[in-house]
């Protein structure tokens, strides 16, 4: 975070013919460039920053806190829509929907896909898994079957679901 101090200390040099300092320090990149070869603009904008210093700083924190917000904003932006990564990091490759894993995980698993294997996939918790997996059997797209030998409960995918697999399963 950007002092009042810290400015005023990068712009002591400016008396001295090397201006220019507490511009880059605020974040003021082409100005401290200009300060820098010009002298302060010849003093006069020296003189003028020795004013106007606390709100130049006070505008580069509001600016610093504005991106922070932004970047915060897309990021939850981003987790309501259901984008994130498999590993919940981000990578450089694109994020990854928690119904793209379901998916990935139903086409290994030859049509068949559990709220335990897609909560490993997609790095989420079991009950996220299956609220999505009962989300996908409302809208017609996945169907609740018994696995014939274990009893258990698996969610199918048709679309995935080979002849084999087929067998070993009981309606619900």
């Amino acid at each position: 975070m950007h002092s009042v101090r810290m400015a005023y200390l990068l712009w002591l040099p400016s008396l001295f013919g090397f201006s220019g300092l507490h511009r880059f320090y605020l974040g003021k990149f082409g100005t401290g460039l200009l300060f820098f070869f010009t002298g302060g603009l010849f003093g006069l904008g020296t003189l003028y920053d020795a004013f106007t210093l606390p709100d130049q700083v006070r505008e580069a924190r509001l600016k610093a806190r504005y991106s922070a917000a932004l970047e915060a904003s897309d990021r939850e932006f981003l987790r309501r829509l259901g984008i994130e990564s498999a590993s919940g990091s981000s990578s450089g490759r694109e994020r990854e929907t928690v119904e793209h894993v379901i998916l990935r995980t139903a086409k290994k698993n030859r049509g068949i896909a559990t709220p335990a294997e897609v909560a490993l996939e997609g790095g989420i918790s079991t009950d996220e898994a299956k609220q999505h997996l009962e989300s996908l059997v409302s809208k017609g797209v996945a169907e609740m079957r018994v696995r014939s030998a274990s009893g258990t409960l698996v969610y199918v995918l048709p679309d995935f679901l080979d002849s084999d697999t087929e067998s070993g399963l009981e309606g619900f």
